[in-house]
């Protein structure tokens, strides 16, 4: 993946599934609003933000993979009864860094800024099941402009209004309605990631939250991890640091060091499973924020490229024989 960062825009050379294809995780979830939250769903909602490059002209659209719930990938509880709204925002108020509330990781304030776009409800309907439903085409300039990324941000919400069964789907940017083709420079981010791990010993997922200028510090939380291993955050400076896990539905927290290093860049939050006995269906939910309490963003296209290890190496000149 290469990058170019210039004027403050996210431009990748391609653009953009959620999850993301340097993640390795099968599946975004959400349960209906009656769940329970040991199922590893703290909310029953989940924000993605899809950005779009100012120099992009061009109509696009936002593909959803398996919404309804009910098929061989959702989650049954009982019978399946639950039905997920997927609803599309634009406008002004959809932008997080002008509009806190926007963000959706904190509780009780209202997420749904923007104008609404469209939206659909999906309940179980077997003519989406491991297929995608697409929603547009809309203008770029239908986004929130931003200039700290240069890009216009348009906002998907995925909210469980009724049942208690798990909703696993992804997301798609692109070009045309029945083709995944990417739009270039294109990306996504969230700010509070609720995601399902694959029933693999050996598979590891990847997360890559953003550390903005001024980051001293940040607090990670995980939820509902199921003590299902370890997680571990690499960095260009970090070579691998275990964070506290977290049991069934209950929140660890720790605090990490930033260093000048990792500025600017992304961090790797790599999720291990426990090997022996096999945890299956494990969803968990991650949250970033700094000392100052703001939120990072965890970007399916990392940015500056998925983090490597750079140790500072020693070196002593080898004097010539005389």
């Amino acid at each position: 993946m290469f990058l170019f960062l210039s004027g403050g825009s996210i431009n990748t050379i391609t653009g953009q599934a959620v999850p993301g294809s340097d993640e390795n995780i099968p599946f975004l979830v959400t349960f209906g609003k009656m769940g329970q939250t040991s199922w590893g769903d703290d909310d029953f909602y989940s924000v993605w933000f899809f950005s779009i490059p100012k120099e992009y002209t061009q109509q696009f659209y936002i593909r959803v993979f398996d919404p309804d719930t009910g098929g061989e990938n959702d989650e049954i509880q009982g019978e399946f009864n639950t039905r997920c709204l997927f609803s599309i925002y634009g406008g002004r108020g959809v932008d997080p860094d002008k509009n806190e509330e926007s963000k959706g990781w904190l509780d009780g304030l209202n997420f749904k800024g923007g104008n609404l776009l469209a939206s659909r409800v999906f309940g179980g309907e077997p003519a989406y099941d491991n297929k995608y439903y697409t929603f547009g085409p809309f203008s770029p300039t239908a986004g929130d402009y931003s200039s700290k990324w240069n890009s216009y941000l348009f906002k998907v919400v995925c909210e469980g209004v009724s049942g208690d069964d798990g909703n696993l789907y992804r997301y798609f940017l692109s070009r045309e309605r029945d083709n995944n083709l990417p739009v270039e420079g294109g990306n996504a981010f969230t700010y509070e990631y609720t995601f399902r791990m694959w029933n693999d010993f050996k598979s590891v997922a990847h997360i890559y939250p953003y550390v903005d200028t001024g980051v001293v510090f940040i607090r990670q939380r995980n939820f509902d991890w199921d003590n299902d291993g370890h997680i571990l955050v690499v960095s260009r400076y970090k070579q691998g640091i275990d964070v506290p896990v977290s049991n069934e539905d209950d929140w660890q927290e720790s605090r990490i060091g930033i260093e000048t290093q990792e500025i600017n860049s992304s961090l790797d939050f790599q999720f291990h499973k426990r090997q022996g006995e096999l945890v299956k269906n494990n969803n968990v939910v991650v949250t970033l924020e700094s000392q100052r309490g703001d939120a990072l963003p965890f970007f399916s296209s990392p940015i500056g490229g998925v983090p490597v290890y750079q140790p500072k190496l020693k070196i002593t000149p080898i004097k010539k024989p005389k």
